[in-house]
């Protein structure tokens, strides 16, 4: 029998999957499932080697996929709608692929379904390390190790969310190690079959993760695709400017 991850359910009528990104947990879109759980039943999930979910060092979109649809079929919910940011919009992708009875309708928030080339967690990994050799003995002492390797408070808050004290020493709920090792699998992507639910791809109009470049692959792997550009917002689209997130998914999710 597969581990199955941790998740939290609540509301009621359709289900809605929330799937965090990297480095996060099932509160990152609780802003999100705040709201439209008065309108669905929201089911948020840890992905695995994050949150309280388990610990392994595979960690692809294939396996990714798989354990959320393990989920979906323990809960026996053969209708959904996901909506997934960033790593999430790849692992909602992969199972709107491999699970295209259940899949309803499709939200990706600030990613696309490309490979991307760059690193950009340097600074991240360089923090999570520091707290990891360090082992610190209160949450402040953690926070000013991060400190030293990345500038951004928002980010800095955003990982402190994953903390916890283990007999006196705080540590990370992520498995830093398996990560790392798979980093280039989380920022790739291998191509799939076209999806024909309706598709929303929210954009964050200062990020780069979407961009025209993507434009053909975009088109290659959706059939019924429609973007929409959250204006003066980053990758972290639906924690700086959660009601105009809110308000164009509710108004797709209504509609298809």
């Amino acid at each position: 029998m597969s581990q199955l991850l941790n998740y939290k359910l609540e509301g009621a009528g359709h289900t809605l999957v929330l799937i965090h990104g990297l480095f996060g947990n099932l509160d990152n879109l609780g802003l999100l499932a705040r709201e439209l759980k008065t309108q669905y039943q929201v089911l948020s999930v840890d992905v695995r080697n994050h949150g309280r979910s388990f610990h392994s060092e595979e960690h692809n979109y294939a396996a990714m996929a798989q354990d959320v649809k393990n989920v979906l079929d323990e809960l026996n919910i053969t209708s959904c709608s996901l909506v997934g940011h960033s790593m999430g919009g790849k692992v909602a992708i992969k199972l709107a692929d491999i699970a295209r009875q259940q899949v309803k309708q499709l939200a990706v928030l600030d990613m696309a379904p490309v490979a991307y080339t760059e690193r950009r967690h340097e600074n991240v990994l360089a923090g999570l390390h520091a707290v990891m050799e360090n082992e610190p003995q209160s949450r402040s002492d953690a926070m000013t190790l991060l400190a030293q390797h990345i500038e951004m408070e928002g980010v800095r808050q955003f990982l402190s969310k994953s903390l916890y004290n283990d007999a006196g020493i705080f540590r990370w709920r992520f498995n830093v190690p398996s990560i790392e090792q798979n980093y280039w699998n989380i920022l790739g992507w291998q191509q799939v079959e076209p999806i024909t639910v309706p598709t929303l791809l929210l954009k964050g109009g200062d990020s780069d993760y979407i961009v025209a470049e993507h434009q053909s692959l975009i088109q290659q792997q959706f059939t019924n695709v429609k973007a929409h550009v959250i204006a003066n917002t980053g990758h972290w689209l639906h924690a700086e400017k959660p009601k105009d997130v809110l308000r164009v998914l509710s108004k797709f999710l209504q509609k298809s």
